[in-house]
């Protein structure tokens, strides 16, 4: 009972963490005007499905856990990828104008459905920043990291 509840809790975690980072990522936009590029907004939607699928493993039994974190593992190998792609080679580039980044958004639909949240604005070498001498897709390589770990833990456990 109480390992249940364990891995049930780190499902959760896993659910709410990702979510905090796309607010985080919407504050320093809409309040502190740093526009996202299609690398930035892409991240923000890998964090959006490893947070639905981290609810489902929170929400269901030991096979839908075992998909779940299986998603998550994915998902977060992803997101791990598209954070380095921005750094080493989007923000080198004066455009990133048609990327994989933007076929996929384009593909998804999102940008255009809710754009305040999905829609990139700038490119990816406007869009290099750094928050606390850091650059910004660090903090969500790391994120995607400490995710990808825990989809690991909860693929053993679960």
């Amino acid at each position: 009972m109480n390992e249940w509840l364990t891995v049930r809790r780190l499902f959760a975690a896993a659910a709410v963490l990702p979510i905090a980072a796309v607010c985080a990522a919407l504050v320093t936009q809409h309040v502190f005007g740093m526009l996202p590029c299609p690398w930035c907004v892409l991240q923000r939607a890998i964090f959006v499905g490893i947070s639905l699928a981290a609810l489902m493993g929170a929400l269901g039994g030991r096979l839908l856990q075992r998909l779940a974190a299986l998603v998550m593992l994915a998902l977060a190998a992803c997101g791990i990828s598209a954070a380095l792609w921005q750094h080493f080679v989007a923000a080198a580039s004066a455009s990133c104008n048609r990327t994989l980044a933007d076929r996929i958004l384009g593909g998804l639909g999102i940008d255009a459905m809710w754009p305040e949240v999905f829609a990139p604005y700038t490119s990816c070498a406007d869009a290099a920043a750094k928050l606390l001498g850091v650059p910004y897709e660090f903090y969500s390589l790391t994120l995607f990291v400490v995710l990808g770990a825990t989809a690991v833990h909860l693929l053993r456990r679960a």
